[in-house]
């Protein structure tokens, strides 16, 4: 979600300054290896962060158009993150983009083990018994690919520079969100 279907304003960076946590650590993990209490404290914060990043959410280019075609096809969508559901559905209706997802279709880190584990993809293709050969997730960062990939389930890496820094996890790689639209045209 953040990052892909809204532009990135995430400072990863000056949130695990913020946090106590040391550069380059990821930031659930570095939780999660806390002690409790602190841990509980670091939480509180994060949430807090993030809903304040939450409520300056804006759509990437092609987003609303993107979601309107694949919703008049009937494709399920849903959204699998790292944030708090709440902080997701937040983010999602300040740029205007929750009606496009049912709530239960919503899945962060407190229904599921957090992104690269591949529990919440597992997670929506039980729920929408999907077949999996027919299934894609759209990421702009490892995390994304590598839990769609260990899944088994087509991935797209949304890359803008066009680096696409982990080919081994992904099949397909777009700089704009509207190549997906061809994508899904075509069958891939």
């Amino acid at each position: 979600m953040d990052g892909t279907l809204t532009k990135p304003i995430h400072d990863f960076n000056l949130i695990r300054q913020q946090l106590g946590i040391k550069q380059g650590e990821p930031i659930l993990e570095a939780i999660g290896n806390m002690p409790a209490d602190r841990a509980q404290e670091t939480k509180i914060k994060l949430d807090d962060l993030e809903m304040e990043l939450a409520h300056e959410a804006v759509a990437q280019p092609g987003a609303h158009r993107l979601l309107e075609k694949l919703k008049n096809t009937e494709k399920q969508l849903g959204i699998l993150t790292r944030n708090g559901e709440e902080i997701a559905r937040v983010t999602l209706r300040a740029c205007g983009l929750d009606h496009f997802f049912e709530p239960d279709s919503i899945i962060g880190r407190e229904t599921c083990a957090p992104k690269p584990k591949p529990d919440g993809v597992e997670h929506l293709l039980k729920l929408w018994n999907a077949d999996r050969d027919k299934t894609v997730i759209v990421g702009d960062y490892r995390y994304d690919i590598e839990a769609g990939y260990l899944s088994r389930i087509k991935t797209v890496h949304f890359d803008q520079s066009r680096s696409f820094e982990w080919p081994e996890f992904m099949d397909h790689g777009i700089q704009r969100l509207e190549e997906l639209i061809d994508l899904s045209q075509t069958g891939h």
